[in-house]
């Protein structure tokens, strides 16, 4: 077979997978059914058996030689791409191909699976009085976590344990998701901090799923008070929400029910920083009456997370997050970052 005839298959294979994955976002019951209950459940979890135990991230050491490999590749070509070189154009559309099929294959369909809500049976829609409800619940419950872990109200709850031992005890939250259609076995973990911990940081990022060994990174350098719900965030991909709105709210859910005071903490005041933005958007005054109602040790949590992020802005983030943004628009969530703020939905209509 001719290079010539070679590249227009591989071209035309590309375009046939890129025309695939956009038409699935209209089958979004078919995806659930036979790919995230179906066989995706197995996919990842040979995915765990066979890389969890690995104490490092084979995954980000993966990314280290891609991105090597890659730069060396553009290196040696970039004439042969100039000159339009079909040997170089071949070779990257084969690359694309395979990268882009593994990825759904593995893990990336996900994205097209049914939305949360339909699965609850939920609306989108609700009032600002079940607003206003669900964010005085969400203050009363974590005054009564502040309260009960640390004695000096104006004081952040301190978080002492490393992410390893918070990784050890985290996966039994999944069992006892209210949601009966939620509950679900996590078997073996595959959670890591990343080795690439400081450019995430600066990227901007406290973690994410590597969709082609299924291991769960965290960002290293957090150890407050999103330490446990990130974690179970990251979960929830290995779990098969891919959306980050929907892993927002099964990490919460999962993180309300834990056993450990710690978790339920972070969750709950994870849950109320998006609920109170959502109160101040809608009704100011309303906002300042209900956060006058909290224990300041909570807004201490909140400006540590801050203080955090303020060290690692610049360009490098800004980049990454419209990058970031763009990643989100293609993979069937159209607003981007924006479909952060469905979570408020799910939280208020769960209530």
């Amino acid at each position: 077979m001719t290079q010539k005839k070679s590249l227009i298959i591989a071209s035309a294979v590309l375009a046939a997978q890129i025309v695939l994955y956009y038409s699935l976002r209209s089958f979004p019951a078919f995806i659930e059914r036979w790919y995230s209950t179906g066989i995706y459940p197995f996919i990842a979890k040979t995915m765990r058996y066979a890389l969890g135990w690995i104490p490092f991230s084979v995954g980000d050491v993966g990314y280290a030689v891609c991105i090597i490999l890659a730069l060396r590749w553009l290196w040696v070509s970039k004439m042969d791409l100039i000159m339009l070189s079909r040997k170089r154009y071949l070779q990257l559309f084969i690359t694309l191909n395979v990268a882009i099929g593994l990825f759904h294959v593995l893990w990336g369909f996900n994205y097209y699976r049914q939305p949360l809500h339909v699965t609850l049976n939920k609306s989108q829609t609700y009032s600002i009085d079940q607003l206003k409800n669900t964010v005085n619940n969400y203050i009363t419950m974590s005054n009564q976590l502040h309260a009960s872990l640390q004695t000096v109200d104006s004081l952040p709850v301190e978080f002492t344990r490393s992410q390893s031992e918070l990784f050890a005890v985290a996966a039994t939250a999944f069992d006892n998701v209210p949601q009966p259609a939620l509950r679900m076995a996590m078997g073996p973990t595959s959670i890591k901090e990343s080795l690439l911990t400081l450019p995430l940081s600066y990227m901007g990022y406290s973690g994410y799923l590597n969709p082609l060994s299924a291991e769960a990174q965290t960002n290293g350098y957090i150890n407050f008070y999103k330490a446990p719900v990130l974690i179970l965030h990251e979960m929830a991909h290995q779990l098969g929400y891919a959306k980050e709105n929907e892993a927002n709210f099964i990490a919460i859910n999962a993180g309300k029910v834990h056993a450990d005071p710690y978790f339920q903490y972070s969750a709950n005041v994870f849950a109320l920083n998006y609920l109170l933005n959502e109160l101040a958007v809608n009704d100011l005054e309303a906002f300042e009456a209900a956060k006058a109602t909290m224990r300041p040790g909570i807004l201490a949590n909140y400006r540590e997370l801050s203080l955090f992020w303020q060290q690692y802005e610049g360009v490098i983030e800004d980049i990454s997050q419209a990058t970031y943004n763009q990643y989100l628009k293609a993979n069937n969530q159209p607003d981007g970052m924006q479909t952060y703020s469905y979570v408020v939905s799910l939280l208020v209509l769960a209530e």
